[in-house]
């Protein structure tokens, strides 16, 4: 599950930056970078956390009540 969540982050990061360099290049137009731009970003946001997250202990020293 991991591998798969990390591919699709890898390809979405790509979605995110790839755009930019297309509409440099005079290849893409403006509101179709946009609109790769923001399902990129979204689906980074979306997939990432799920396996680059951690769990962090809780020491209960420093939790404060």
């Amino acid at each position: 599950m991991t591998r798969v969540l990390k591919a699709i982050s890898i390809v979405a990061l790509m979605a995110t930056f790839a755009p930019c360099l297309l509409f440099l290049g005079g290849w893409m137009g403006h509101v179709a970078v946009k609109h790769w731009t923001l399902a990129g970003t979204v689906a980074w946001f979306v997939t990432t956390p799920w396996w680059m997250s951690r769990n962090l202990p809780v020491d209960a020293k420093e939790v404060e009540i």
